[in-house]
């Protein structure tokens, strides 16, 4: 048997070359299904192009605010009215409403709402006096009272309501509105979050990173209170001629490094993070300088007033940043743990009606603020927790509600919705959602929808498949759209 000099066999090259025929014509497949455009594409956006893409059809909505009620807001004190709850009251959930109860936390009786419902508008929509502010525009929201989820544990559950999936490493909402549209300014982040001072979120920086994307679509950190962004002033004695002339030698070797290098996301993502801060000393400051508004507009949001103030700032910066072209924005409300958040267990009258106050106002005046400028119709704004609250209490006498993701209510306005709209319904006592059921993979399909993207075809390519936000899951929740 004769060798190559490469040590193969005749046999062995000419099996070899008819396998690379094959090949070709599995190249040729390949590319006409689009694979390879689609493998480019999510290469070339690594690189932290996040310039404005067109979107797959027209919407009216241009931009999103999320407000995020980290802890869990009760659907049956809120927004979805039982008068079941109060016929019923002292009696246990009936036989047959088979759950798991969070926490090992005792189980209580049926309890109704700590505080009274209320109609708002020509719709009639009934909202609690937790929100009486909110409830003035009521002909505007669209309530969706058969939201379910997938966890009852708060650090999955955010996590799922921000990403689809209740494990991390994967891509938030917001990385895959900026990576489907793209920015409209290049001197700000396209996906902006503001946490509450009293400390982030349970699971912390997963509830907004662009997981397996590039690092150029994950959420920039605004502060709550105090200069919103550290250090984005350079030292004095350091012009901005001289500035840019750091950075561009800076560039230079970090794209020498890069060449040799093929592959790094992160480098690249870093080098465009650069760029990205040196334009937003310039433009940054600007933006969430709210010595600008006017004295009716700051006590329109409750800025230096109390409980209001730090809500009512990070709404008006809010304003402020999709004003100029932000793409995404996320408001968390409630910090750290237990009653810091809206995590009733002690006392659902204490608890909300302490967050509620913060909170209320603020929203209200976000809405009207949004509407006189034109802006509303091109700003989809998004309210709810991770899951809901139980109709029971914990325990004998107790005020408190446990966690509930099998049926909460989450409230969407705005650009493209149908305002003064209630959707689906939970069983009579708030329970669970039985009519029109809607899963969070059902929500995050309608806001792209609303933002003028197909939840199915905007995909990004990772380790040999196609992912989405919504998986192989999901429907656009027509109900609700205008």
């Amino acid at each position: 048997m004769n060798f190559f000099p490469c040590g193969q066999t005749r046999r062995e090259f000419v099996w070899q070359m008819g396998g690379g025929f094959t090949g070709l014509a599995l190249t040729s497949m390949l590319n006409q299904d689009g694979f390879f455009g689609r493998h480019t594409a999510a290469a070339g956006e690594s690189a932290g192009n996040a310039l404005r893409h067109q979107p797959y059809f027209a919407s009216k909505a241009k931009s999103c605010i999320f407000l995020m009620m980290n802890g869990a807001p009760s659907q049956v004190d809120t927004f979805d009215y039982k008068p079941s709850l109060q016929k019923y009251a002292g009696q246990p959930l009936p036989e047959g409403k088979a759950f798991t109860n969070s926490g090992g936390r005792k189980v209580g009786f049926l309890t109704p709402a700590f505080r009274r419902f209320r109609p708002g508008g020509e719709s009639g929509l009934l909202i609690s006096d937790y929100f009486p502010h909110v409830r003035q525009h009521a002909d505007k929201l669209a309530v969706i009272r058969s939201c379910h989820t997938d966890s009852h544990a708060h650090g999955s559950a955010l996590v799922a309501m921000n990403t689809g999936k209740t494990f991390i490493g994967r891509p938030s909402l917001g990385s895959w509105c900026v990576y489907g549209l793209g920015t409209e300014n290049e001197s700000l982040p396209g996906y902006v979050v503001i946490l509450d001072k009293r400390g982030g979120p349970i699971g912390g920086q997963p509830n907004w990173s662009s997981g397996f994307m590039s690092a150029a679509y994950q959420g920039t950190l605004f502060r709550p209170v105090g200069d919103p962004i550290l250090d984005l002033r350079g030292p004095e004695h350091v012009t901005r001629p001289a500035q840019r002339a750091q950075l561009d030698m800076l560039a230079r070797l970090n794209e020498q490094h890069l060449a040799a290098r093929p592959g790094g996301d992160e480098l690249a993502a870093r080098i465009g993070s650069y760029e990205l801060a040196f334009r937003m000393q310039t433009e940054a400051p600007e933006a969430v300088d709210l010595s600008q508004e006017t004295a009716q507009t700051l006590e329109m949001y409750g800025v230096g007033q109390q409980p209001t103030d730090e809500y009512g700032r990070n709404c008006l910066v809010a304003r402020r940043l999709i004003e100029r072209g932000v793409r995404f924005v996320q408001l968390y409300s409630g910090g750290g743990h237990l009653e810091e958040t809206w995590d009733a267990h002690e006392s659902i009258e204490k608890n909300h009606g302490r967050h509620g106050a913060e909170v209320d106002q603020p929203i209200a005046a976000l809405l009207t603020d949004l509407e006189q400028r034109g802006l509303l119709d091109e700003t989809l704004i998004v309210w709810g927790g991770e899951f809901g609250r139980m109709p029971f209490s914990e325990g004998q006498n107790a005020p408190g509600r446990n966690h509930n993701p099998y049926g909460f209510s989450m409230w969407l306005a705005g650009g493209g919705v149908k305002g003064g709209t209630a959707y689906g319904e939970t069983d009579e006592f708030g329970f669970e959602a039985v009519v029109d059921r809607v899963h969070l993979h059902d929500l995050h399909a309608t806001i792209l929808h609303l933002m003028g993207m197909d939840h199915e075809r905007l995909s990004y390519f990772h380790q040999g498949r196609d992912e989405s936000l919504t998986d192989v899951f999901g429907k656009v929740v027509t109900g609700v759209l205008a």
